[in-house]
């Protein structure tokens, strides 16, 4: 078994496409399009990379790719968690203890030598892909979601690393005869007339600004969150630029006041991962005429973010927030699903639940002592 740090072309090609021959005869695996894998490692395309020290990990045997690992400081989290808390990610590894060990054993030790505490993961280098699903490994994942085999869970266990986070994953599928409960659709008039609150879609000709004020509203609603730290206006703005090729407005609500103040949001994201199976992460020859014709027709929707600022939670803006969501993208097909929320986020999983949504998957994130 030898484990190379990646320092070559050719070193990150075999990293970024070790998945595709790993998971290629998986049913369940969707491949991502290459280009946007080639741009999760390139600082010139993702500005998350420009505060973070990275490493990333081939594990070899008999000159054979069998697994994979990123490890990084990110400078930000450690400023806002007030921890050394070191993070790893992009996990991938074939069945195999030694390779596995081997992997999580070169992620540890750069982490120490970086002077980290604590290793945490698996956290990707895009937002909103964190943990390794533990419970619910069907159907598909859908946009931006994390997929594994549930052995990953073991080989991370082995290793010593314990349980930091839960996540918890809900869906709502019209076709098994959800609907919206009634009693919610009448508090949604109350609380528009009580608060003065009303929600509207994005303006597409203004994406980048109601993107800076989503990303502002997100930054003060969860900042007490576990794991949160700030999103960049950088970040944002790169954000803007990618979901324009896919947002559908109408499923991405600000929720303002009478005097035009934004207190909360929601973003929804059509599952383009329906378009991209069978792709194998190529839109060219005919993966784009694919992805334009089908996009407007997907009816599969993933709840990337929902959030309220501090002075209107409790205030059942979020139950506006969902109705409003439900109301825009319903038809007999529709199937959402609301992911990530936090298992100890007591008013979010109570909120969800209340409006009738189900349990789907569940996923985990993992960390151990370094020192």
């Amino acid at each position: 078994m030898e484990i190379t740090k990646v320092s070559t072309k050719k070193d990150l090609h075999n990293f970024i496409n070790f998945p595709y021959r790993l998971y290629r005869s998986d049913p369940l695996w969707v491949p991502p399009l290459r280009s946007e894998q080639v741009a999760q490692f390139d600082h010139a395309k993702n500005p998350m990379l420009n505060h973070c020290r990275t490493a990333l990990f081939l594990a070899q045997k008999e000159s054979m790719v069998v697994g994979r690992i990123s490890a990084f400081v990110d400078e930000l989290a450690i400023k806002y968690w007030g921890q050394n808390i070191g993070l790893f990610g992009s996990y991938e590894c074939i069945d195999d203890d030694e390779a596995s060990k081997a992997l999580l054993y070169f992620a540890r030790d750069w982490l120490r030598c970086q002077g980290m505490t604590r290793m945490r993961g698996p956290w990707s280098f895009a937002s909103q892909e964190w943990g390794l699903v533990v419970d619910g490994f069907t159907p598909a994942p859908v946009i931006l979601a994390p997929y594994n085999p549930a052995y990953y869970n073991d080989q991370l266990a082995r290793f010593g690393l314990v349980k930091a986070r839960d996540l918890m994953v809900y869906e709502i599928d019209v076709q098994k005869g959800y609907t919206f409960p009634e009693r919610y659709l009448k508090l949604g008039g109350i609380i528009q007339k009580r608060y003065g609150v009303s929600t509207r879609p994005i303006d597409m000709h203004n994406l980048e600004a109601d993107v800076m004020t989503i990303t502002r509203l997100a930054n003060e609603s969860i900042a007490d969150n576990w794991g949160f730290y700030p999103v960049t206006e950088e970040e944002a703005s790169a954000m803007a630029r990618d979901m324009k090729q896919i947002v559908n407005p109408a499923a991405c609500l600000i929720a303002e006041t009478s005097d035009g103040k934004p207190v909360g949001f929601a973003m929804s994201l059509p599952d383009v991962n329906q378009i991209l199976k069978g792709l194998n992460g190529r839109l060219l020859p005919f993966g784009l005429f694919k992805m334009l014709f089908q996009l407007p027709r997907l009816k599969t929707y993933r709840m990337w973010a929902l959030g309220v600022i501090p002075e209107y939670q409790g205030c059942a803006i979020d139950t506006l927030l969902y109705r409003a969501t439900y109301e825009a993208l319903y038809s007999p097909d529709l199937r959402l699903e609301i992911n990530y929320v936090l298992e100890d986020n007591d008013r979010m999983n109570n909120s969800i639940r209340k409006i009738g949504a189900h349990d789907l998957r569940r996923m985990r994130v993992y960390e151990m002592d370094i020192r």
